[in-house]
């Protein structure tokens, strides 16, 4: 591990990281919130434009289309040109989007616009998470990530009854809650002020000078706080892990790798997708009104938070697969038994406990896959991991609506089901182990060649200097 690596990873928490937490937060409150903001509207479309579940399964894919694109393109220019300029530019690209959806003007225009937001959504949730995993220490960066997105979350309860009392307003009331998706663009100006650009991102660049005086910077701010910078870690070395490429994604090294967090992220994306963004339409299919459907999903999106936060205790105490894959069970026992009730009282408590669940898996993947590859292909691999998740989703609401059509409700949930029982299989056995671990040895260690580097590093001291 190299100098840079070992005193940011020996940082307390000092402005500069509250800065980050502050701004994130805010980006990925309206983010959240912008992911929720179609299912509200789509009851109302089907009524008022008289279109049919089909209809918003194109449109609900077009905007994963988006995501599937943005994740790619955002992850790959956030290893190109900083984590910092990808997450500004794709905050304007999402908020701005999501404004253009309000003014929509049929099926075709909505699904358009959509998919530009779907677009800026993943490219800001790619450079965000992986900026996050590399600013924050080893032992706090789960923690951390656990806090931004509990807070963030707020936004789906919050929107949940922004939007019951504006789509019920009138014809045209859905469209003001893709306006208010928009309000997001307020973070840009403290994001461009701010916001740092990652030292690991910078010294892998060759920008090392650049780097220095970031750490050198966090490390007087702790010194002016606590008197005093803890020691290094004893279990950090200091190794410089050779340059990877992106085509090295694809390579013996971390193919393996690579084909785990993927299907993790396809059938963990096609289970959280077929319950978020078609509950209230299915609750309205199901024979309730819109105005019930929008409550009963407005009360269990008020329990979405309590799910990072008891992420948040547990995800530095528990290994980050076997967490992924215990809150799959969880997700998969809940969801069979809201699917068989049609009591509105169990309908509400199981679908809170799956929320619950769903944004716990939510925050340990999202950990998971940023710090398992090395900096210099981390945010294009999480990207394509995203990604492909999202690509998958494609064809989701497709699915959902078939299944409801020539098998009925029930077989909806057990589709979900499925999904989160494979994924969470996967996930346990092949996942790689990376709680408490520095960045470094997760993404070069565990791959032949870096393993090998390693060992032969055996007489370097295991403690650094400034």
């Amino acid at each position: 591990m190299n100098d840079i690596n070992q005193r940011l990873d020996r940082l307390p928490i000092v402005g500069s990281h509250k800065w980050v937490i502050g701004i994130f937060m805010f980006a990925y409150f309206f983010e959240l919130s912008d992911l929720s903001t179609f299912a509200y509207a789509a009851p109302q479309l089907i009524k008022n434009w008289g279109i049919h579940l089909h209809a918003i399964a194109l449109i609900t894919s077009a905007s994963f289309g988006g995501m599937f694109v943005g994740a790619l393109v955002g992850g790959v220019l956030g290893d190109r040109f900083g984590r910092k300029t990808v997450f500004v530019l794709s905050v304007l690209v999402y908020t701005g989007a999501s404004f253009l959806n309000g003014f929509a003007w049929d099926i075709w225009s909505l699904a358009a616009f959509r998919l530009i937001t779907g677009l800026g959504l993943s490219a800001m949730t790619v450079v965000a998470s992986t900026y996050t995993i590399e600013f924050f220490p080893a032992q706090t960066r789960g923690r951390i990530l656990s806090l931004i997105i509990a807070f963030s979350l707020v936004g789906i309860p919050i929107t949940a009854w922004v939007a019951r009392g504006l789509v019920t307003t009138g014809p045209e009331g859905w469209r003001y809650i893709f306006i208010w998706g928009a309000l997001g663009i307020l973070v840009v100006p403290a994001a461009i002020v701010k916001l740092n650009e990652s030292p690991r991102w910078l010294e892998r660049r060759g920008e090392t000078e650049h780097a220095q005086r970031i750490v050198a910077r966090l490390e007087t701010a702790a010194i002016a706080r606590h008197g005093e910078l803890p020691p290094f870690r004893a279990d950090q070395q200091l190794y410089v892990p050779p340059k990877v490429s992106h085509a090295q994604i694809f390579g013996s090294e971390y193919r393996p790798r690579l084909i785990v967090f993927m299907l993790t992220s396809i059938f963990s994306t096609l289970g959280f997708y077929g319950f978020i963004a078609w509950v209230p339409s299915l609750l309205v299919e199901h024979g309730f009104s819109v105005v019930k459907s929008l409550s009963y999903s407005s009360l269990m999106a008020i329990c979405n938070p309590l799910g990072a936060l008891i992420a948040m205790t547990m995800i530095e105490k528990v290994e980050r697969k076997y967490m992924i894959a215990g809150a799959a069970l969880f997700i998969a026992v809940l969801v069979s038994m809201y699917g068989w009730t049609t009591n509105p009282v169990l309908i509400v408590a199981f679908g809170a406990a799956v929320m619950i669940g769903l944004q716990a898996i939510t925050v340990a993947f999202w950990t998971f896959e940023s710090e398992s590859f090395p900096t210099d292909i981390r945010s294009g691999a999480t990207g394509l991991i995203y990604g492909v998740g999202r690509m998958a989703n494609i064809i989701g609401p497709f699915i959902v609506s078939g299944l409801y059509g020539a098998f009925g409700y029930y077989s909806v949930f057990m589709y979900i089901v499925t999904c989160f029982l494979i994924g969470g299989a996967i996930v346990a056995v092949f996942g790689p182990k990376s709680t408490g671990l520095s960045l470094e040895s997760i993404g070069e260690a565990q791959t032949g060649a870096a393993s090998k580097a390693m060992l032969d590093m055996k007489a370097v001291k295991t403690r650094g200097s400034l």
